[in-house]
């Protein structure tokens, strides 16, 4: 079966699919007001479709999966849905990104279902804050799960925070992250602001460049690394006096786009082919029925045709993504 490749000779073997666009957090970047359900809006991928798309993508040399949202442990069928993909022959990585509102509750559940790895959204170690932020005080209760994971023998646990002026831009805040990833063996990256369909203003006034948050790494004198394949997009650094690892993931960078390896599938099906980019396809009327493979296959296969070298976000041209929870991030 012919591989997942575009006209820019790149191929993905990771795919990031979303589950849900419900979240329960009212982050200022993402969903400032809570989620709000349209009217007559169409359900999500139901635990068959979901089968059928990710029996697709497997024929396709995907090997990655991250699942997300929204926030996708909302779903009462998250690890159901986990088993599922973890039993599909060619998909050897099944990872998670999660708000961790409830991580203390189904840590013990996420090692049990053996997901290869957790992606936790922390913005701020000061409880304030993270509560400012996120509209919800949880941070206690997601570092708790955090150790709970620990003491289970779970280590791949990353952590990423959205860079915002004034926020968490400070060099206490880098420093506080430092001893925390040294203390916790644990990797975290900050994500520089992207604007969105939605968020001008919340843009112009938070966005801060991801150059800060290098420049104090290179003064404290951490080294960059290579990616490995099926990674993600940020560039990670080490330092010999730390057990952790930073990150930087900065859509913004000349570049950023050379490297691209994922494609996205939405909460109702649609294949997107960048973050950004304004070409989408319905998947969904090919996933009602395992027949149908066939002409899955050819139409996602078609569709990477259309795939552009780069987003346009540099421009200020945010495609047809009208917040990140509408894509899964």
């Amino acid at each position: 079966m012919e591989k997942l490749r575009d006209n820019f000779g790149r191929s993905f073997p990771y795919i990031r699919l979303s589950i849900t666009d419900v979240c329960n957090f009212k982050c200022g970047y993402c969903l400032p007001n809570g989620y709000f359900k349209p009217s007559n809006a169409p359900g999500f991928l139901d635990i068959s479709e979901i089968n059928n798309l990710v029996d697709a993508l497997s024929d396709l040399g995907v090997s990655k999966i991250r699942i997300t949202g929204g926030e996708p442990t909302v779903r009462k069928d998250f690890f159901d849905i986990i088993k599922i993909i973890k039993n599909k022959k060619n998909i050897h990585n099944v990872v998670i990104t999660t708000n961790g509102y409830k991580l203390n509750k189904i840590a013990e559940q996420i090692v049990d279902t053996k997901i290869n790895g957790i992606n936790i959204s922390i913005d701020s170690l000061n409880s304030q804050t993270f509560k400012e932020v996120t509209g919800h005080d949880k941070l206690k209760q997601i570092l708790e799960g955090i150790d709970i994971l620990q003491s289970k023998g779970f280590t791949n646990i990353k952590i990423n925070a959205v860079l915002l002026k004034g926020v968490n831009d400070t060099e206490r805040d880098f420093d506080a992250w430092s001893d925390f990833i040294n203390k916790k063996k644990i990797d975290f990256r900050y994500i520089e602001l992207m604007q969105t369909g939605d968020n001008l203003n919340y843009f112009n006034k938070y966005h801060v460049p991801s150059k800060i948050f290098k420049d104090y790494l290179i003064k404290n004198k951490w080294n960059s690394i290579d990616r490995v394949s099926d990674a993600g997009p940020s560039i990670n650094y080490v330092n010999p006096s730390s057990k952790g690892k930073f990150g930087i993931i900065a859509p913004y960078s000349k570049d950023f786009c050379k490297s691209c390896n994922r494609l996205r599938v939405t909460a109702k099906g649609e294949l997107r082919l960048c973050l950004f980019g304004n070409t989408g396809v319905s998947l969904r009327p090919l996933l009602k029925d395992a027949s149908q493979k066939k002409e899955l296959l050819n139409l996602i296969l078609t569709q990477l045709r259309f795939k552009k070298e780069s987003h346009y976000l540099e421009l200020g041209d945010t495609g047809a993504t009208p917040h990140l929870a509408s894509i899964g991030g």
